[in-house]
């Protein structure tokens, strides 16, 4: 199994898990699309894309069973425990979209930060269709999902590491942070008139609405890469305001393709700096893509971001 190949350490698809219209029954796709990685025993994570809801349950349904299958870390939407904001089931109901949740990943164990987040991974539901102004387009990331990521990337400004483990090197900057979602943002196609490593073989697909993605990214500070579906045959990566935006380059065989050119997975790499006596914070994150050929072949690979 190419997974087992691969040995990551956790898995990630962004939209279009199935392809509604040709799916006669939704379920039954997904545990055929997610089976190898729930096969593989390793934590998984998955957003929606625009075509998953075409079939036989709605966008809710879809992320609820998601969020049970087996190994699977994905939500249907954050956890809540202020009691100002509406929820169910301990859910946020007052969040545009089912797929929203930020997951943590923490310092190495016996480390000084083995309880503090070291990179923070935010999933974002960025719709499927939509008719704006009278016009049909594609959905787009809501102001409703864009506060909350404000408010989860405000929580870590000042984190201290473990206090259990004092050190002279008290790091309060808040610690970076990857964002994934399905539908591209406006910009994007600005990114055929700069520098980028990898492919831009087809039209960006995006939505009419630009509601400020970008902005929110670049005041916030922390998000370092962005990572998007959507245009399979699209695998660049390319730098808007400082942050890197890369497409995962149409991982699976039930959409569409091109002839002659592999499928391909992007691998994020993300490492940590060794400090004289501890693993300390995230240093350097890196990704590069594994195409589906005889040697499994590596290219272009990249830096993302450094931390010094």
């Amino acid at each position: 199994m190419r997974i087992q190949i691969l040995l990551p350490l956790l898995f990630l698809q962004l939209g279009d898990n199935i392809f509604g219209s040709s799916a006669p029954d939704a379920a039954e796709s997904l545990f055929k699309a997610f089976g190898p990685a729930m096969e593989s025993g390793l934590p998984w994570a998955a957003v929606l894309g625009n075509h998953d809801q075409e079939s036989t349950m709605n966008r809710e349904e879809l992320m609820s069973l998601i969020s049970i299958m087996d190994y699977s870390v994905s939500q249907i939407n954050p956890s809540d425990d202020d009691l100002t904001n509406p929820t169910k089931g301990g859910v946020m109901t007052n969040i545009d979209g089912f797929g929203n949740y930020d997951l943590r990943v923490y310092g190495a164990p016996g480390s000084m930060l083995a309880n503090s987040t070291v990179l923070n991974l935010f999933f974002l539901d960025s719709g499927d269709r939509a008719v704006y102004q009278g016009i049909r387009t594609y959905g787009w990331i809501k102001e409703s999902q864009l506060q909350w990521l404000r408010r989860v990337s405000q929580e870590f400004q000042g984190q201290k590491q473990d206090p259990l483990h004092p050190t002279d090197a008290i790091s309060t900057v808040k610690p970076p942070a990857l964002a994934f979602f399905h539908i591209p943002i406006p910009e994007i196609p600005q990114l055929f008139y700069k520098e980028i490593v990898g492919q831009f073989q087809e039209a960006v697909a995006c939505s009419r609405v630009n509601s400020g993605v970008l902005q929110t990214f670049v005041s916030m500070g922390d998000v370092k890469a962005v990572f998007i579906g959507h245009d399979h045959t699209n695998d660049f990566c390319g730098n808007l305001d400082g942050i890197w935006f890369c497409y995962g380059g149409g991982f699976g065989y039930h959409g569409y393709g091109k002839a002659g050119w592999p499928r391909r997975a992007r691998i994020i790499l993300t490492e940590l700096q060794k400090g004289k006596k501890s693993w300390m914070g995230v240093e350097r994150i890196i990704t590069w893509k594994r195409l589906d050929d005889e040697k499994l072949s590596k290219i272009d690979e990249q830096i993302l971001w450094q931390s010094r």
